[in-house]
């Protein structure tokens, strides 16, 4: 597998595309659960026509655009809101990046760790990272993500703290909010109309002093041309100010990822089990 990992991480980005398309397709018609989890949540979220039957397609090309990602020559893209990110650094102000399963995630923290993670005054960004189970894959994984400006923190405690250490600092941190967590470090909120365990450490972190919060997201260009990395303040998508208390936080996050999500619906992962119990603790 590692073999043929690195060798797709040589093809052109729109071959990667369409054989992820072809693979998105097979596994939604050999899955039942797949079907059944995607069309509950694509209901739930209210989703129709051509938009939800793309999604099937998009799901695919995330995965097989990895390789390229992960160990092929850079890609291309532009930004979307980066005047957000520049006013945040000149005000020295630490950065919690929230990213949700939409479209590519990979690019928006390889874009920003190019950008602004080295250089004359750099301030690299450190993402959460929970390694896999398969030890090929992790190894892969951990080697394709030491780059420069870019550092991965653990699902410990001490990843916490080196979390928290780096937005003291004024640097970035990246953390996908609708990934549940562990039982015991979320809480349910509502998500597009169901409750879904949701983390508490975004809402934490969201607490410090001087702390932007910005959303992010790489939007996938259509015949493999790249991407748009957009960043949004949070204070754009909510009406109201931040909550006081974690529980809250959370249900104010999710509405700010639900507003970001159906900005382009068709490029969310809809058939991931949001909506699961958690699990025990390790």
């Amino acid at each position: 597998m590692p073999t043929v990992f690195r060798s797709l991480a040589a093809w052109p980005l729109p071959l990667l595309h369409a054989l992820g398309w072809l693979g998105g397709w097979l596994a939604w018609l050999a899955s039942p659960s797949y079907r059944r989890r995607w069309a509950h949540n694509t209901r739930l979220a209210g989703l129709r026509g051509a938009a939800r039957w793309a999604s099937v397609g998009e799901a695919g090309k995330l995965s097989a655009e990895l390789p390229r990602l992960w160990l092929g020559r850079p890609l291309p893209w532009r930004w979307d809101g980066i005047e957000h990110i520049e006013a945040a650094r000149a005000a020295g102000q630490g950065m919690l990046f929230l990213t949700p399963h939409l479209g590519c995630f990979e690019i928006a923290a390889q874009a920003y760790a190019a950008r602004f993670g080295t250089g004359a005054d750099p301030k690299p960004m450190t993402v959460l990272y929970r390694p896999p189970r398969q030890a090929w894959l992790r190894a892969l994984v951990e080697a394709s993500r030491a780059r420069p400006g870019l550092a991965t923190a653990p699902t410990t405690l001490a990843g916490v703290r080196q979390l928290i250490q780096a937005l003291r600092s004024g640097e970035a941190v990246g953390l996908l909010p609708d990934q549940v967590p562990p039982e015991g470090q979320g809480v349910w909120a509502p998500f597009f109309g169901q409750p879904a365990y949701t983390m508490t450490l975004s809402a934490r972190f969201a607490r410090l002093a001087n702390t932007r919060v910005l959303l992010a997201w790489g939007e996938r260009l259509s015949w493999g041309r790249g991407y748009v990395v957009h960043v949004l303040p949070l204070e754009e998508l909510l009406a109201e100010p931040l909550a006081d208390d974690a529980a809250a936080i959370a249900a104010q996050f999710n509405r700010a990822m639900e507003r970001v999500i159906l900005r382009c619906p068709q490029q969310y992962l809809w058939g991931y089990a949001r909506y699961k119990q958690p699990r025990a603790p390790a």
